[in-house]
């Protein structure tokens, strides 16, 4: 798989049946090794080791409801009270961040008003603070570590 811009992973990967698999440590299981999921499982691990979130506040491709449509999130953080503080949305890394992508994530925090939205492609990363009651956002130099946010 190709180098993010990440901390190397330090999971563990495996073949079975000719197939590579990662094992998740958020659902405790071994998962599919695409593209998409080695973002997922570097920002997992970063956002554990290097920002502090606990691996036990973390959800992975939950399902949501939007405008009829069941849709799944890639990465929600959730503070001590249970409540959602960053939603982050993973792309392999030969995807664009593009408008498109940013709307997708906007629609999904429409129904979960999390605080904090976090888009990556494991080459770049971009975090912004949304401020819903003046309907605005900004964007972070960095990704927030685990004390800022909660």
């Amino acid at each position: 798989m190709q180098q993010l811009n990440f901390p190397v992973l330090q999971s563990q990967l495996r073949h079975k049946n000719n197939v590579a698999e990662v094992w998740d440590i958020v659902r405790k299981k071994w998962i599919l090794l695409t593209p998409e999921e080695w973002v997922r499982q570097h920002l997992i691990q970063y956002l554990h080791t290097e920002k502090g979130f606990s691996i036990g506040l973390m959800a992975v491709e939950k399902a949501i409801q939007f405008n009829g449509m069941m849709r799944r999130y890639d990465l929600v953080l959730y503070n001590q009270q249970s409540q959602p503080v960053l939603l982050a949305e993973c792309k392999a890394p030969d995807i664009r961040i593009t408008q498109q992508v940013f709307d997708q994530a906007a629609r999904y925090n429409l129904v979960m008003k999390v605080p904090y939205l976090l888009i990556t492609n494991g080459l770049e990363h971009y975090c912004s603070r949304i401020d819903f009651e003046n309907s605005s956002f900004e964007f972070l130099r960095e990704i927030p570590n685990r004390v800022e946010i909660i």
